[in-house]
């Protein structure tokens, strides 16, 4: 993204922050989660930040994790952040807990974005995830996340060693279930129109 682009991102992810926190949700207030230790409505996570909150919450989850991104690098050690989130994912999946993901592709098989994204497709496969490959007419640039249809992590990680480590990011989490809820049906509607 070119550094206009990221400061609108940034300006825009602040700006619905300032709205969760100061129009919080009376229901989700009184729960806490461990994937949310500051037991706030919305917090932001910025750069490294992202990663640990994520991976508490898809070791926590018990219900569903749902997960729609443009980027998944994983295959490429097996102690990198993108792999180490495949282990946990299959994990879940062992004790239980549905997830499926979305991912990203074009009409060319040889995009290396769909090429990168195809591997990780295998190697999440494998573990027993169950996932979808968007549309290739329309590009899918979310980086989303829902957790037991209540926590919704949504920024501009991307599920890569460079987001999880070295780039400037921002994500916000959030407890609520309503949010959450449409995000997940726009996600399932983005499943439907690629089939």
């Amino acid at each position: 993204m070119s550094g206009f682009r990221v400061k609108i991102f940034i300006a825009t992810c602040l700006a619905f922050w300032s709205i969760m926190v100061f129009h919080p949700d009376p229901i989700a207030a009184k729960t806490k989660t461990a994937a949310d230790p500051a037991s706030c409505i919305a917090k932001p996570l910025v750069n490294k930040e992202y990663f640990p909150a994520l991976l508490q919450a898809v070791d926590d989850a018990k219900e569903e994790i749902c997960i729609a991104v443009f980027s998944f690098k994983a295959g490429i050690h097996p102690k990198s952040y993108p792999d180490v989130l495949v282990e946990h994912l299959g994990k879940a999946v062992r004790r239980g807990v549905p997830v499926w993901v979305l991912l990203e592709t074009s009409a060319n098989r040889e995009d290396s974005l769909t090429k990168q994204n195809l591997k990780t497709k295998q190697l999440l496969e494998e573990k027993g995830v169950k996932v979808y490959l968007d549309s290739p007419r329309k590009t899918t640039h979310t980086k989303l996340v829902i957790i037991d249809r209540r926590l919704l992590f949504i920024g501009s990680h991307n599920f890569t060693s460079s987001a999880f480590r070295h780039n400037n990011e921002i994500s916000i989490f959030m407890d609520r279930p309503d949010l959450a809820q449409k995000v997940r049906d726009y996600i399932l509607t983005l499943i439907k129109e690629a089939q």
